[in-house]
């Protein structure tokens, strides 16, 4: 294809990585505030839940956004997909973000399984971004001039 350069692309998508990250590790800390007020049987503050949910739902749109710009982009420069294992990894992780979403929407006391899976899935998404971002460096380079 003869398109113009892509590195405006490249440069959304390594910010909206970089906000990606920031936005798990803020999930990390409001997450444990959370399980920590609960395992001592503390109120806990009235924004510490509606900043993790927040969080989450801006993660979830950051995570689409770096799938649609990966997919544009690469059908874009090369027009085909499935170039490296950056392909499978966005899709796992963006896989265990609906996961995550959908089972922290079924938390409640009549299903006690939701919340360990959502914690389970969140730590598993941990090796999922780890693997998206040393794939992702190597596509990276296949991008710069």
């Amino acid at each position: 294809m003869n398109l113009p350069s892509f590195i405006w692309l490249w440069k959304i998508a390594a910010w909206s990585m970089g906000f990606a990250l920031a936005a798990y590790c803020i999930l990390a800390i409001t997450g444990i505030l959370i399980f920590a007020k609960r395992q001592q049987q503390q109120f806990r503050a009235s924004w510490l839940r509606p900043l993790h949910a927040t969080t989450g739902g801006v993660m979830i749109v950051l995570v689409l956004l770096l799938l649609g710009i990966g997919i544009v982009g690469t059908l874009g420069h090369f027009g085909s997909l499935g170039h490296s294992w950056h392909l499978l990894a966005g899709l796992a992780v963006a896989s265990l973000m609906f996961l995550s979403a959908w089972s922290a929407m079924q938390i409640n006391l009549m299903r006690p399984w939701a919340r360990s899976l959502h914690v389970s899935t969140n730590l598993v998404l941990f090796l999922g971004l780890l693997w998206v971002s040393l794939t992702g460096w190597g596509v990276v380079q296949k991008y710069l001039p």
